[in-house]
């Protein structure tokens, strides 16, 4: 992964960790910055993942990159959701 492709990545990453939001239901009592967070990392693993299945280069958007890195948000914030709901409780 090239420098350009990191920082498009973090680019992406702040609006797919809004989208990864959106897709989990429910109210996730966990702060923006930490879902912004997750967004980054989630676009970072998402391009890497579709780089190994050979699916990042496509003509046109890749769709499949991009629900990858969705599906990796919206699992990473349900797991933040989960750990720091607890954690604010006690």
């Amino acid at each position: 992964m090239e420098v350009t492709g990191i920082l498009t990545a973090i680019v992406i990453g702040l609006i797919i960790g809004a989208l990864g939001r959106l897709v989990v239901p429910g109210k996730q009592n966990i702060p923006i910055w930490l879902t912004l967070v997750i967004g980054v990392v989630a676009a970072i693993l998402g391009t890497l993942v579709a780089s190994a299945l050979g699916v990042a280069e496509t003509p046109g958007i890749d769709w499949i990159e991009l629900i990858l890195q969705v599906v990796f948000a919206a699992i990473g914030v349900a797991i933040a959701a989960g750990a720091y709901g607890r954690r604010r409780v006690h």
